[in-house]
């Protein structure tokens, strides 16, 4: 075991190749990464468990085309249909249930993400109940600042205070908190809409998906979309826990779900047609007995509460409920997360619980609502099997956005919307991940008399995407990577922010920070071409192809010719002749290499 003695008081700290603060998927993956190239990492991870949000409730994976994004995420989604294939059986509900891999049980996800690291061997040591406070006090950078020699941080268990040095440092916190202590500039809150010309973009009013409302101005504020639980709920009676009444219950902040369950108002476009007339009928159509609305795009029972993905053995990932006023989102009061103490983020993570469990007692148990709605409610519980040691009540706060650093590439709402109608998004040939989702964002500010929804929750379709290698990577600090608090608008960061893209940057940051050490030079300097072809190899897409997948014998090839701009279309279509008489710069490469 190496130990340096750097800064820091001269104690000494012990070294690694490389030093990952954040055993979310993000840090995971660059850890697994690189020990495949012969580099020894420690993780060190503030919480008991490992895995991030994926083993803390969000099972339902948010990617909007499967094939989009590989690499190591795919050989984990593969791992996760084959623990339900082994367990229970090829043909089993729990196979089919599990949806290829992309939705999983919270434990199952933990347990497949050790499996990762073990299979590593002594490459990667993994340390829990270490907190890193982000001070410049518990950091050690060289005398020009431009380098990261040691950090501190504090064993939750004993209380001592531990020091590490690295050759290749590694934020994968969902705050943000290394590249804050180490001095790289950061963003918080929305930026103006006319400052990049984004949709959604500050000050925003809308139906769901993105009809434009009175009151949006598009302008900067320092408002952080809102947090929630992703909860595993279930039916189930057999492992089905009640609802219970949190200790800090106060009713006042559910009593106005009561009128929108009566009179089924909600927020998606739909609301638009609606006359109050309608909601009156609704509401005497529930005095009478009857169960259910007939409000457009209004939801009942527990999904006027939360939306609901299956997950296998009965289990669900309960999301925040994008049509609802009042769901598990608790937006305003986590602006100040992402710079704040720990000792502030565990009191916020604490109201968040109590509010989170006070909303669905309420909704199974207060007499102002109908008691059909109620009888729905009490149905559903938290399960039994998961979080045994939390009161089966999720361990992490789903950390949507904290700080974006201005790395050296800064991603707007640009780089993932296609240039022309059926087109791509703007091509990024030094890309190290291709990945899919809309730009989504979710609400920055609470109910508001008169308006027609949250301020902030917004959704606009995007196209599959290529991700710049500069979004990870700061542009003095020499031996940092941030695959997970990427550089970005608040805009540009909705989109990035899925656990599969999080999963291949943090692969992309292992074999950069292994090339880099191999290599003698600073991660701004790692030759692009050698960490693309390392991808490839790892069955990474870089440049998304509707007709060839990772197995292909071609992708490499499809691979290169995408990412040097002879192949722009969505096909590669490589089964199609190829004549003497094509003088196209594709058919004229495909001739030359495929015979």
């Amino acid at each position: 075991m190496a130990f340096a003695f750097l800064g820091l008081g001269c104690m000494a700290a012990e070294q690694f190749d490389l030093v990952v603060v954040g055993a979310n998927p993000g840090g995971i993956m660059a850890a697994v990464e690189a020990a495949r190239m012969g580099k020894r990492s420690v993780i060190l991870e503030r919480n008991a468990h490992i895995g991030g949000l994926p083993a803390n409730g969000l099972g339902a994976t948010d990617i909007a085309t499967r094939g989009a994004t590989t690499g190591l995420f795919s050989e984990f989604t593969r791992a996760v249909r084959e623990y339900y294939a082994a367990t229970y059986g090829e043909n089993s509900q729990q196979v089919k249930d599990c949806s290829n891999g992309f939705h999983f049980e919270p434990s199952v996800a933990e347990c497949i993400f050790h499996n990762l690291i073990d299979a590593e061997g002594d490459k990667i040591d993994v340390r829990t109940m270490r907190q890193f406070n982000f001070s410049t006090d518990d950091i050690a950078m060289s005398a020009d600042g431009n380098r990261i020699d040691s950090i501190r941080v504090v064993n939750r268990t004993t209380g001592d205070e531990e020091y590490y040095a690295g050759s290749i440092f590694v934020d994968a916190t969902y705050e943000g908190d290394l590249g804050a202590a180490a001095g790289v500039p950061f963003r918080i809150g929305r930026e103006d809409a006319r400052e990049f010309g984004e949709p959604g973009a500050g000050v925003t009013y809308e139906y769901w998906k993105s009809v434009p409302a009175e009151g949006s101005t598009g302008a900067s504020d320092n408002a952080v979309q809102a947090y929630n639980y992703r909860l595993c709920l279930t039916r189930d009676s057999a492992q089905l826990v009640p609802f219970a009444k949190p200790d800090g219950y106060d009713r006042s902040e559910f009593a106005e779900l009561a009128e929108d369950v009566w009179t089924g108002r909600n927020t998606w476009r739909m609301m638009r047609d609606v006359t109050p007339e309608m909601l009156e009928k609704n509401r005497r159509r529930l005095q009478s007995g009857a169960s259910g609305t007939t409000i457009p795009g209004d939801s009942w029972g527990i999904e006027k509460l939360v939306t609901i993905n299956t997950e296998p053995n009965g289990k669900t990932d309960a999301n925040n409920q994008h049509g609802a006023f009042i769901s598990t989102d608790l937006p305003e009061e986590n602006w100040p997360w992402p710079t704040s103490s720990w000792e502030w983020r565990d009191r916020f993570a604490q109201r968040l619980r109590e509010y989170t469990m006070g909303l669905f007692w309420f909704a199974a148990n207060d007499t102002a609502l109908p008691p059909q709605f109620r009888q729905e409610i009490q149905r559903w519980g938290l399960s039994a099997q998961e979080y045994q040691d939390n009161g089966n009540f999720p361990r992490q706060v789903y950390v949507r956005e904290g700080r974006r650093f201005e790395g050296m590439y800064f991603f707007t709402a640009k780089d993932a919307l296609p240039v022309e109608k059926g087109g791509r998004p703007p091509l990024h040939n030094t890309s190290i991940t291709a990945s899919h989702y809309a730009l989504d964002s979710h609400a920055a500010r609470k109910r508001e008399t008169g308006r027609v929804h949250l301020d902030g929750f917004i959704s606009y379709p995007t196209a599959v995407y290529t991700v710049p290698y500069g979004v990870i990577v700061p542009r003095t600090v020499t031996n940092l990577l941030l695959p997970v608090p990427v550089s970005g608008s608040h805009i540009g960061f909705s989109t990035l922010r899925m656990e599969p893209c999080w999963m291949v940057l943090g692969q992309a940051a292992g074999a950069a920070a292994s090339l880099a050490i191999d290599l003698g030079t600073s991660v701004q300097d790692v030759p692009i071409d050698r960490l693309q072809a390392r991808l490839i190899d790892e069955k990474a897409t870089l440049i998304y192809f509707e007709d060839i997948t990772p197995e292909d014998p071609d992708f490499g090839l499809v691979q290169r010719l995408g990412l040097s701009g002879e192949l722009t279309d969505w096909k590669a279509r490589l089964d199609e002749p190829v004549s003497d008489a094509d003088s196209t710069p594709r058919r004229l490469w495909l001739k030359r290499n495929k015979k």
